[in-house]
């Protein structure tokens, strides 16, 4: 049972304890232990170099696809930032559509590598852009950014279609694709090219004295030059499908929504079954001359594509959040641009190889993990690191029956308290912080979404050392807890030297992800979990805010884990499984509550809220893995302290650079 766990753990200096400890991994004087160790760290950086390379295959589609990183300047002085994915298919004397791709609230432009992938295959010029607040994009002055500025895609557009030097692309042929609040911001961007068409119709169109004009031909021309987008294809989006903005659409459209979309109570019906719904009859009649429908066909392609009147319904069987991870869903993206651009030979909607990208992204991911506890052990044998290796305390007793009776009861008391301590402390951000809450620029804590968590890991956090100092002058310390507390004891020197080693080995881990991105053009990620390579360099500075009061919960699990649950005879494969779920049933619990009301009524739980439920699928992962990582670093020092230091760091500084953040321009 040890076995599994042997990577995590490195005793020093070698007592008896240390060598008989099966989760050792290695022992300062021990050579074969050092030799095991660098293995350990060989096979971390293979991952990562192997789930580079596998990445850059897949994103180049075996060498088919230049995939390279941009940065538009915008106005008011923002600026976006973008990957272009162009066809070598697509040269000057033989030019190619091109899609611009907007990723959704709290994503940034590598989640969407489904969509841009499958798309580039099928010989279209994709520009994937990270949103105005998020990834490596700039902030926005506008607070209507969806309507203004399409989130970045207005002015990524005007640029496509004004530049000389995208002489690949047949500018008669651009598309939109937009997921969620993006699918929003394509729409919106659209109904604004499309007004202008409008407008400069109705200019040519100017009465006389005789009530109005024949357009002639150029001015039809120049009026159809303002319409810049000839398709759009909207995702996990239908609230703006309204007659206001559809009356101003001059494009072909297609929409795919959740069938089991979370945010659906919003619409006018109050769920995600498109059939019949307001939105997409809209939709749909909007593009027919003739008679109008009741009920929508889903999946058939209705009006002309010639004449800009193709009209297409998705509703996929599947939940807001993963969309971009459904094959189905992509199938029917790209299946739209093949037929609205007139691609042939086609390529199979089936066809996709993007799962292989998320493969590479997990392997990649593992390594990076991997890599933090050898490399770790490796720097402890460097003079200036060693003292801080101290002989592992004691563990604690095996519980008596009250003993055991108090540890499940707190575990249970916790797991519900942490539970429903979220969506007040979510709600609790709009006083705390508003600013964030109402998306203005702020330097006082400016995510709102992460503005939750951190409310909620500085309770939890604190609740978790009250506890465990409770317990232990009721419970523990005449039980033979006492030395289990010589972890907890450091001098400031120490404590000192700790973050030193702290700080050496996040720089190496972000060394390492720099380098992967700058060979690759690829970060460490799998689905909801990933190490963003790519961000504003004043994150660090917002950094500073968030990482103090997080430490309080990493400091508190670190505590829990090596000082409450570790105990005599327990296998350890049975107690860091115990610790993974204490940190983590309670924000599962909160998922099990809205997906089975969902499942039951067609209704979220938390309605308002959804969004900081939909979070939760990045956290809980992040959350199981914390006591794993933290017994690690506990092994190879015999101290509390290096584990939050290093996770914390890691772990916020991911969690910051994936989220929507209004820093200032200025």
């Amino acid at each position: 049972e040890h076995r599994s766990v042997q990577f995590l753990a490195r005793r020093s200096p070698p007592t008896e304890a240390h060598v008989n400890d099966p989760a050792s991994f290695v022992s300062s004087e021990n050579e074969n232990g050092t030799a095991k160790t660098r293995r350990w760290l060989y096979v971390a950086l293979a991952l990562i170099l192997v789930g580079g390379v596998g990445t850059f295959w897949v994103q180049t589609a075996g060498g088919r696809v230049q995939v390279v990183g941009l940065k538009f300047p915008t106005e008011n002085g923002q600026w976006v930032t973008a990957d272009l994915f162009r066809p070598k298919t697509a040269t000057e004397k033989n030019p190619a559509p091109l899609v611009v791709v907007c990723p959704g609230f709290e994503r940034s432009k590598e989640t969407m590598d489904a969509y841009s992938i499958e798309l580039a295959r099928r010989g279209m010029v994709v520009i994937t852009i990270d949103p105005y607040n998020q990834g490596a994009s700039s902030s926005t002055r506008e607070r209507q950014s969806a309507t203004v500025e399409g989130y970045g895609v207005v002015p990524v557009v005007e640029y496509v279609y004004g530049t000389p030097n995208l002489n690949y692309v047949d500018k008669s042929r651009i598309g939109v694709v937009g997921y969620s609040a993006g699918g929003n911001g394509v729409l919106q961007a659209t109904s604004r090219f499309g007004g202008r068409q409008a407008r400069a119709l109705r200019r040519a169109q100017s009465a006389d004295s005789d009530g109005g004009k024949t357009v002639t031909e150029a001015e039809a021309a120049a009026a159809r030059a303002q319409n810049k987008i000839s398709a759009v294809f909207v995702a996990g989006y239908v609230l703006t499908l309204t007659d206001k903005v559809l009356e101003t659409v001059d494009a072909n459209v297609g929409v795919d929504y959740a069938y089991f979309d979370e945010g659906a109570y919003r619409n006018e019906k109050r769920h995600a079954h498109l059939e019949e719904a307001p939105e997409a009859l809209r939709l749909v009649n909007s593009g027919l001359k003739g008679n109008k429908i009741a009920k929508v066909e889903i999946g058939k392609l209705y009006g002309d594509a010639t004449q800009r009147t193709l009209r297409v319904v998705y509703n996929t069987r599947m939940i807001h959040p993963l969309m971009p991870y459904d094959t189905r869903h992509i199938a029917n993206m790209a299946g739209f641009f093949g037929t609205v651009f007139h691609l042939t030979p086609p390529l199979e909607t089936t066809s996709q190889i993007w799962p292989l990208k998320e493969f590479f992204g997990l392997m990649s991911l593992v390594g990076a993990f991997l890599f933090l506890v050898p490399f770790t052990s490796l720097l402890l044998s460097v003079p200036i690191f060693r003292s801080l290796v101290r002989p592992i305390p004691p563990a604690l007793p095996a519980p008596s029956r009250k003993g055991k009776i108090i540890f499940w009861t707190i575990f249970a008391a916790s797991a519900v308290i942490a539970c429903f301590l979220f969506i007040p402390l979510a709600r609790a951000t709009f006083v705390l912080f508003p600013q964030a809450s109402e998306r203005y620029q702020t330097w006082w804590f400016p995510q709102r979404i992460n503005n939750a968590i951190l409310l909620w890991a500085i309770a939890n956090g604190l609740l978790g050392l009250l506890v465990f100092f409770a317990t232990y002058q009721l419970h523990g310390k005449r039980n033979g807890a006492t030395p289990a507390l010589q972890a907890i004891r450091i001098g400031a020197k120490e404590l000192a030297l700790t973050a030193g080693l702290a700080v050496t080995v996040v720089v190496a881990f972000y060394g390492l992800l720099f380098v992967s991105y700058e060979i690759f053009h690829s970060d460490f990620r799998f689905t909801f979990v990933s190490a963003p390579a790519a961000f504003p360099r004043k994150m660090l500075i917002v950094a500073l805010e968030y990482l103090p009061l997080f430490f309080v919960f990493y400091l508190a699990n670190s505590i829990r884990v090596n000082c409450a649950s570790r105990f005599e005879g327990q296998r350890v494969w049975v107690g860091m499984l115990i610790n993974g779920l204490g940190n983590s049933v309670g924000l599962m619990l909160i998922l099990a509550i809205q997906y089975t009301v969902l499942a039951a009524t067609g209704t979220v739980y938390w309605t308002e809220e959804w969004l900081y439920v939909n979070l939760l699928l990045g956290v809980i992962p992040m959350m199981f893995l914390l006591p794993y990582f933290n017994r690690s670093f506990f092994n190879l020092t015999g101290q509390v302290y290096l584990g939050p230091m290093i996770t914390c760091l890691i772990f916020i500084l991911m969690m910051l650079t994936s989220n929507v953040c209004y820093i200032p321009l200025d």
